[in-house]
This record gives C-alpha cells, sequence and structure tokens, in this order.
C-alpha cells in the first residue's frame, strides 16, 4: 500500500486504536474526541503565537490529523468522500474580504 495513501493512513489509525483497544476503553467516545481536538488546536495555536518551529508545528498539525481520522474511523464516516464532497462546495462559494481577510463561506446577507 502506498504509504501516502488515505487508505494507508487510516489503517495506521486503526492499528493504533486497535492495539490500544479504543473502542473498549472510551477512546472512540466523540466528548472525550471533542476535548482532544480542542487540546490539539490549543496546541497548534500556541506553536503559532509562540514561534515555534515548522517542524513542531507540523507535528501538531499531525497530531489533529490523526484525531481526525480516528474520529471518522470512530464514527464510521467515509471521510475522503466527505473531503471531496466539501471541496464541491467550497469550490462554489465566492469569496469575501472581511477586515482585510479573505473568507470563503456560506454568507447569510
Amino acid at each position: 500500500m502506498n504509504a501516502d495513501s488515505y487508505q494507508a493512513m487510516l489503517a495506521a489509525v486503526q492499528a493504533f486504536h486497535d492495539k490500544h483497544r479504543f473502542r473498549e476503553r472510551g477512546g472512540e467516545e466523540m466528548t472525550y474526541r471533542i476535548a482532544l481536538m480542542a487540546e490539539e488546536l490549543g496546541e497548534i495555536s500556541a506553536c503559532v503565537t509562540k514561534g515555534g518551529s515548522r517542524e513542531a508545528l507540523a507535528e501538531e498539525l499531525a497530531d489533529l490529523l490523526i484525531l481526525l481520522l480516528g474520529t471518522a474511523l470512530a464514527q464510521e464516516i467515509d471521510l475522503n468522500a466527505a473531503f471531496w464532497a466539501k471541496m464541491q462546495k467550497l469550490q462554489s462559494r465566492k469569496a469575501r474580504i472581511i477586515d482585510g481577510r479573505i473568507r470563503v463561506s456560506e454568507f447569510r446577507d
């Protein structure tokens, strides 16, 4: 399997969950996973605002990606399909400049 493929990443995360028995030990419970994702976002924020290295930021982003993939696995969501469906929606949206920064959102005027 290609180490850069989505399927390879999913398999690695599933193996990690299986190794530590996440399903049986509460590691796949959604409230817990949301708290972990919030913690990771805080670590990403700290890395950026405190001038962390690119390597440190990459590690924090990888932590969040692993949590996202694990959450998709735990909830039996095809994140690959969801990603492409969402990208299609985003591509059809108009951008706006708000407070000097670009936003591509579903604006409700």
